[in-house]
């Protein structure tokens, strides 16, 4: 599918390595410039930008952390300082702490919270602005399997992603008059570094509880992700598209 994304800016949280540098080759590949952020592999995100650029894409590095408003709200300024706007962008920064609740420390709570979730809210309220005045946008927020189901030991990781389920709609419905949709992707197991630290009896089961009968690749999300912010996703807001392979029905 050509979702012609030729002249459009996208900026893509987290896009150094899984899910972020697929959705970043992805839009890459459809024409769009992507700025991909990072907060501190830049070896990781030096070689996503290789990867973007290899296939025929362009884009840039942009450092930041998600979780600091004041380092989201200068780059986002430089980058439409450079570049005029900002027509796309994806939420996808994460991380995740799992334990129990009774063993889950205070400022393990806070980090999941404040990069997942405050994340999403601080880089959504510094690009929004912009595509306010130009009449046009697209938001995705990642959330998560985990945030509709619920997973013991992943509190503070279901909390943060049914927390962007719910940024999400009340956004889609502040930014529908001004041309602007806002949607979630929540994917269910995919083979990324996080699920690969599972032991192989936890890998075992996952895959007897999917449907489908393989866990998701970073690709399968991404994929989903182009649609959302092509023309062709232009009447879809306000809602969450599971790609899970049939876990979460």
């Amino acid at each position: 599918m050509d979702l012609n994304l030729k002249g459009q800016i996208a900026l893509v949280t987290g896009g150094s390595r899984g899910i972020g540098r697929a959705v970043v080759s992805a839009l890459g590949r459809q024409g769009a410039e992507v700025m991909i952020n990072y907060r501190g592999n830049h070896e990781a995100a030096e070689a996503s930008l290789k990867q973007l650029r290899v296939e025929g894409g362009s884009g840039e590095l942009h450092p930041f952390d998600v979780a600091v408003e004041s380092q989201v709200e200068e780059a986002v300024k430089k980058i439409i300082d450079q570049h005029k706007k900002i027509d796309i962008l994806v939420n996808n920064a994460g991380v995740t702490s799992d334990n129990l609740l009774v063993r889950l420390k205070d400022g393990d709570w806070d980090q999941v919270l404040g990069t997942n979730l405050k994340g999403t809210v601080h880089c959504t309220k510094a690009v929004c602005r912009g595509m306010i005045r130009e009449r046009y946008g697209r938001i995705i927020n990642l959330s998560s399997v985990v945030g509709l189901t619920g997973n013991a030991g992943q509190s503070a990781y279901a909390a943060s992603k049914a927390g962007i389920v719910g940024f999400t709609k009340a956004m889609a419905r502040e930014l529908a008059p001004r041309g602007v949709t806002v949607n979630a992707v929540a994917p269910g197991f995919i083979d990324t570094e996080m699920t690969a630290k599972l032991s192989a009896k936890a890998h075992e089961e996952y895959l007897h509880s999917i449907p489908l009968g393989r866990l998701g690749t970073c690709e399968d999300v991404a994929e989903a992700v182009s649609f959302l912010v092509g023309p062709g996703a232009g009447y879809i807001t306000g809602q969450v598209v599971s790609v899970n392979g049939g876990l979460y029905m």
